[in-house]
């Protein structure tokens, strides 16, 4: 007697969520590297980001960029729960804003905008 082997169903989950946390990741990738060019051109924003004297503005820049991805998070994800979305685009728009957080944390890049 042979043996059958039935392979369970797969459910096809939406993909709103994950792309949601592609495209915070991105968000808060940019917050980041806004705040790093915004604390070199301004003298004022960089002091308004030094929450703790030995690390300097980084406190501020990492803190509000965690929070910005928290809340994009938090909102993409109610909007695309349960839905399917267009990943391909997701995943590129939160790749492109990545690359844009990158970029803007580069030491070349934001030594332009040095406050004088």
């Amino acid at each position: 007697m042979a043996t059958q082997t039935i392979a369970p169903e797969i459910e096809d989950l939406p993909n709103g969520p994950v792309a949601a946390a592609l495209v915070a990741g991105g968000i808060g990738a940019t917050a980041i590297g806004t705040l790093t060019v915004l604390a070199e051109a301004s003298v004022g924003i960089k002091n308004a980001l030094n929450w703790w004297s030995p690390a300097g503005p980084l406190t501020g820049k990492s803190l509000l960029g965690v929070f910005i991805y928290l809340a994009s998070w938090a909102v993409l994800h109610v909007l695309y729960r349960g839905k399917n979305v267009n990943f391909t685009r997701a995943a590129a728009l939160g790749l492109a804003l990545l690359g844009v957080g990158l970029i803007t944390t580069f030491p070349p890049f934001f030594e332009l905008f040095l406050a004088e």
